[in-house]
C-alpha cells in the first residue's frame, strides 16, 4: 500500500506532465514555462468571500494549482465554474476536482457559456489567461466583458509576467491596481486587480489605443 505522501507525489508529476504537454503541443495558448506555483495561486484565491452566494469564475486552470487553492478557501465544487481552453487538461482536472464545472470553451466566449449555466453574476473572476499573448484592444474589451458579470467593486484577479498591467488603468469604465508580486513562481509574476465603477460599464466607449 503507497502512502499518501507517495499519492501526492505521483499526482504532483502527473500535473507537471500534463502541463508541459500542453505547452508543448500549444505554448502560446499556456502563457507560462511552469505550472502556478502555491503561493501565487493563494494569493489570487485571497480575495474570495467564502461567504458570498454567488458562483467564482476561474479561467485558465490548466493543471489545477489554482482551482485547489479556490477550494481551499471554502468554496464548494459546484460553485466553481471554470473554463480551460487545452482539452488535454480537462480529463485530469474532473479527476482532481469532482464536482466542479469544468468547461473545454474559450473564455472571450464567456457569454455564451453562461448561458448554458443560466448564470448572470459571479463574486469574483480569477484569471490565469496569457493575456500579453493577445493585443491591446483584445484584452480591453476582455476585462470590459469579464467586468459585466461582477457587481461593482468585485474585483478580476489577473497574473502577468510583465512590469505594467495587462491593460492600463485608462479606462473611465473601470479602476486597476496592483495587489502583490509574488517571486515564488517561475517566472515571478505580478497580480492585478481590475474593478467595475459604480457608473457601471458603458453600453459603448471610445476607444483611443494611443490613450491607453
Amino acid at each position: 500500500m503507497h502512502s499518501p505522501l507517495h499519492h501526492g507525489f505521483l499526482d504532483k508529476l502527473n500535473q507537471h506532465l500534463e502541463f508541459y504537454k500542453a505547452w508543448a503541443n500549444r505554448p502560446k495558448m499556456i502563457g507560462a514555462i511552469a505550472p502556478t506555483s502555491i503561493a501565487l495561486a493563494r494569493k489570487m484565491a485571497s480575495v474570495i468571500r467564502p461567504g458570498s452566494r454567488l458562483p467564482i469564475l476561474e479561467l485558465g486552470p490548466g493543471s489545477g494549482s489554482i482551482t485547489r487553492s479556490i477550494l481551499e478557501r471554502g468554496i464548494a465544487p459546484e460553485n466553481l465554474i471554470s473554463v480551460e481552453f487545452s482539452k488535454s487538461f480537462i480529463p485530469g482536472l474532473k479527476h482532481r476536482y469532482p464536482g466542479v464545472r469544468f468547461v473545454h470553451g474559450d473564455a472571450f466566449n464567456i457569454s455564451q457559456i453562461t448561458r448554458n449555466f443560466g448564470i448572470k453574476k459571479f463574486d469574483v473572476i480569477i484569471s490565469a489567461l496569457p493575456l500579453l499573448n493577445f493585443s491591446l484592444l483584445q484584452r480591453f474589451r476582455f476585462i470590459r466583458l469579464m467586468l459585466r458579470f461582477l457587481e461593482p467593486g468585485q474585483p478580476i484577479v489577473q497574473f502577468s509576467y510583465g512590469p505594467n498591467a495587462p491593460v492600463p488603468a485608462r479606462s473611465r469604465n473601470f479602476d486597476v491596481a496592483h495587489l502583490d508580486t509574488i517571486l515564488w513562481n517561475l517566472p515571478p509574476a505580478r497580480l492585478w486587480t481590475f474593478r467595475r465603477r459604480a457608473e457601471g460599464i458603458t453600453p459603448i466607449e471610445p476607444l483611443c489605443l494611443d490613450k491607453l
